[in-house]
């Protein structure tokens, strides 16, 4: 009986050891496809997560494009539009420019120099003559410098030259300038002179007739002579009321040059000395001035006994420039 179980029990182990081992290489291989299978659900599973992020970095860089090329179009209008704002603004000042000079008013270039004729009337203080005879004590004949009227006529002209309309900023409207002149005076004519009369006494006393009388006055012994000056000027003139019509001057102080013909016994021509003057100017037309004016012209010194003091009185006519 113990034979038959235990050899039962050794069939039936036999049978278990031949069934694992037909059963164990199917195990196997089922267990190593079931780890096969779970590493291809894992990799499937990384893929899929890596397809994913690479999916939402891929849309997101998508995105950022689309917002940059918003952002560049953006970008473009606004220059475009600040180029064309710009350029309408410019043309609207171009434009604004160009009606303020068609409607503004012509600005004419300001004139203040002036060239002015002038003429009138002179009076010396002194009879136009030598205060030296041939005796040196006054009395006598004078050789050269006959005397003749103390009136004359005078004729010249004149540029003034505005250096400031402020006086040098101390007053406005106060002009100061430079007035450059010359005139032309003739006192008149002499038909003798007192050569006449020492040429003919000097004759009479080489015909041993002294104590004859000169010879009369057409006498042929020298020619006609006129008696005139020649005046050149420098002054500092200082006119009121500039822009207005009606312009007030004054000359403080100004130089004079005489030149004296027939000049003195002495044969001295020149002598200078000093002018004073007031006077005014009225603006007719544009740029054109009418004026009137005074002055007196005193020397510390004749010229060798010849007396050029004296006043004239007379009037303008003057251009701007």
């Amino acid at each position: 009986m113990i034979k038959k179980t235990t050899k039962a029990l050794g069939i039936a182990a036999a049978t278990l050891t031949l069934a694992g081992a037909m059963l164990s290489p199917q195990a196997m291989a089922g267990a190593m496809l079931s780890s096969q299978a779970v590493e291809a659900t894992q990799a499937e599973r990384v893929a899929n997560a890596t397809a994913k992020k690479t999916a939402a970095l891929q849309a997101k860089v998508d995105q950022m494009a689309t917002m940059m090329e918003a952002m560049q179009a953006e970008l473009t209008k606004v220059k475009a539009a600040t180029n064309a704002g710009s350029s309408t603004a410019k043309l609207q000042e171009l434009d604004q420019w160009m009606a303020s000079v068609r409607n503004a008013p012509m600005h004419k270039a300001v004139k203040d120099h002036k060239f002015s004729v002038r003429g009138g009337w002179m009076h010396m203080d002194d009879n136009r003559g030598s205060t030296k005879g041939p005796t040196g004590n006054g009395l006598g004949i004078d050789v050269l410098t006959s005397e003749v009227d103390q009136d004359a006529f005078y004729y010249g002209g004149a540029i003034d030259f505005t250096m400031n309309n402020d006086l040098f900023g101390l007053m406005d409207g106060v002009s100061f300038g430079i007035e450059l002149g010359i005139e032309y005076s003739e006192l008149g004519d002499r038909e003798d002179s007192g050569l006449d009369d020492v040429i003919t006494t000097v004759a009479d006393l080489g015909d041993g007739s002294l104590g004859n009388s000169p010879v009369p006055a057409n006498s042929d012994f020298q020619q006609d002579v006129t008696v005139n000056m020649l005046r050149v000027s420098a002054a500092p003139k200082i006119t009121f009321m500039h822009g207005s019509k009606l312009r007030p001057w004054i000359i403080p102080l100004g130089i004079d040059f005489n030149i004296i013909s027939p000049p003195s016994d002495a044969v001295t021509v020149l002598n200078s000395g000093m002018q004073f003057g007031a006077g005014a100017t009225y603006e007719l037309l544009d740029g054109i001035f009418a004026g009137v004016d005074g002055r007196y012209h005193w020397t510390p010194d004749d010229i060798d006994g010849v007396d050029t003091d004296g006043f004239t009185l007379g009037g303008s006519v003057g251009f701007a420039f």
